[in-house]
């Protein structure tokens, strides 16, 4: 069951979210440096194209959707009922699931998002693994030692949780999560 999904969907659904993160950055690896937050965006849907292409059985429309639209409900004002008469149910309940809840306590928010993401195709768990990938690529320069120990605890959690969905994210996130402490 593959999602048809054409150039065209992409071009569409990119120049929708990179207006819904206008503006947005995040830190770089530099002091003062700010990054433009579409550059995640793009870095998730990488990592998914590329393990889709890794990956027999894989639903890589569903997967580059929910990757592409990962964080609007969280970081944009972008509505539930936008996202799913947009782009339908199957992407809402993914997009959804690697939402935070942020009404329940920060310590119980994590727990909460891999077992929803769970309870979704693996392609979402997929790429809950792809936007943890890109995290850690390299930490914000005003990350101190303990925010990216704990950063490193929470992407092994992941690991553990969602391993079993990707064996090719699997690995790249294993890959990240050894070589993070050396940034």
């Amino acid at each position: 069951m593959n999602d048809i999904f054409t150039i065209d969907d992409l071009q569409k659904i990119w120049q929708k979210i990179s207006i819904l993160h206008s503006g947005q950055t995040y830190g770089g690896q530099k002091q003062g440096e700010k990054i433009e937050y579409i550059n995640h965006i793009g870095s998730v849907v990488f990592e998914i194209m590329n393990a889709a292409k890794n990956t027999s059985d894989f639903n890589a429309g569903l997967a580059i959707k929910c990757a592409l639209l990962h964080d609007t409900i969280e970081d944009t004002d972008f509505s539930t009922e936008d996202l799913e008469k947009e782009y339908g149910q199957q992407v809402q309940a993914g997009v959804l699931a690697l939402t935070k809840n942020t009404t329940l306590e920060k310590k119980l928010q994590m727990k909460d998002s891999l077992e929803r993401i769970k309870a979704q195709p693996k392609e979402v768990w997929a790429v809950k693994m792809a936007d943890r990938i890109c995290n850690l690529y390299a930490p914000p320069y005003y990350w101190n030692q303990s925010k990216k120990e704990k950063y490193l605890e929470e992407a092994k959690i992941i690991y553990e949780h969602l391993k079993d969905g990707n064996d090719y994210l699997a690995k790249r996130l294993l890959e990240k999560i050894e070589i993070y402490p050396d940034k």
